[in-house]
């Protein structure tokens, strides 16, 4: 599957819920947050006949988000059922780690190999901050049961935040130089209408890099839009066990070769995490649509996927997406 601009669209993400047990500051609002009602969310049975049309168009690699997708009741035994997709090379999953540990070895069960954890703060008082009371101490054991079950890989992502988590970029830095994971630094970006985040909290992952370069030496592999590194790019620290990456979706856009689609989980798809606009599939398959129909509004959904997406940090230039990204899938 082409777009218009020759980008190969293999890559969909699946949000099963808008729901989750943090308020994180750029992610949900604190108050008035607005949740569809169950009957609004698409079926496991709606997502998996979306999915299985997609792989015959070309989709190969699935990533489950939420919201929380931990906090969905079956998802185990969905993700099983998408195991047994015929061309469906690979699924993984994006948690904010609080359920991990219970958890981790019935999704490795079910399918589940590679897992990315959310975590931007190894301090107990400022983790709880910007989580909206999340405990630390849950996504650390889910991260060491991870590793105890050989997931493989296990990121670590980090929203670089000036004036929050700024000061902890060496000791993620260290965590990655420690341990066998991939510790990933993400530009904080303009998404959501409200929040306590704003233009000044951005950080570039230029200075990040710097900061790291300044106890570490990296080395960039070759991954950057490549196997699992998506749109990181992709650094071994020299004499360490893991790698650093960094994805600046502002300072070194990536969108030339983004290869994604994103589903939420009332059922819109997006073929760009910026704008927010989509394709209204839950409609279509609740009105009786035949496979040709559903096919028909994904291959649409990849021909008008925009060059690039508009957003800046920049105060005289600002586009937001109008969505929270809890309603966008993380």
């Amino acid at each position: 599957m082409q777009d218009r601009y020759n980008r190969e669209i293999n890559y969909l993400r699946i949000s099963v819920t808008d729901r989750c047990n943090l308020r994180c500051q750029y992610c949900k609002p604190k108050e008035g947050a607005s949740q569809v009602g169950r009957e609004d969310i698409l079926s496991f049975e709606e997502i998996h006949r979306i999915v299985r049309l997609a792989v015959v168009l070309g989709i190969t690699k699935i990533r489950v988000t939420g919201g929380e997708p931990l906090l969905r009741r079956g998802l185990t035994g969905f993700i099983r059922d998408l195991s047994q997709i015929e061309g469906l090379a690979d699924i993984s999953l994006t948690t904010n780690g609080i359920l991990l540990a219970p958890m981790a070895a019935a999704i490795r069960q079910a399918g589940i190999r590679r897992i990315n954890i959310s975590l931007d703060s190894l301090d107990k008082a400022k983790y709880a901050r910007i989580t909206g009371g999340g405990e630390l101490r849950a996504v650390l054991a889910g991260i060491e049961e991870a590793k105890r079950l050989s997931f493989d890989p296990i990121k670590i992502n980090n929203v670089a935040i000036r004036g929050f988590n700024d000061d902890e970029i060496l000791d993620f830095a260290d965590l990655a130089f420690n341990n066998p994971f991939q510790v990933r630094f993400i530009e904080l970006m303009p998404v959501g209408p409200t929040g306590s985040l704003g233009n000044g909290n951005y950080l570039s992952n230029l200075v990040v890099r710097e900061i790291i370069g300044g106890r570490y030496r990296l080395q960039e592999t070759n991954l950057q839009g490549n196997g699992h590194a998506g749109p990181a790019r992709i650094f071994r620290i020299e004499g360490g066990r893991g790698e650093i990456g960094f994805i600046s979706p502002l300072s070194h856009t990536f969108c030339d070769s983004c290869n994604r689609l994103r589903l939420t989980a009332d059922g819109s798809l997006l073929s760009c995490l910026l704008y927010p606009d989509g394709i209204d599939l839950k409609k279509t398959l609740r009105g009786g649509c035949s496979d040709e129909n559903l096919s028909e509004l994904l291959k649409r959904a990849i021909m008008v996927k925009p060059m690039q997406h508009q957003a800046s940090h920049d105060p005289g230039q600002v586009k937001k997406c109008g969505r929270h990204m809890y309603r966008i899938g993380g």
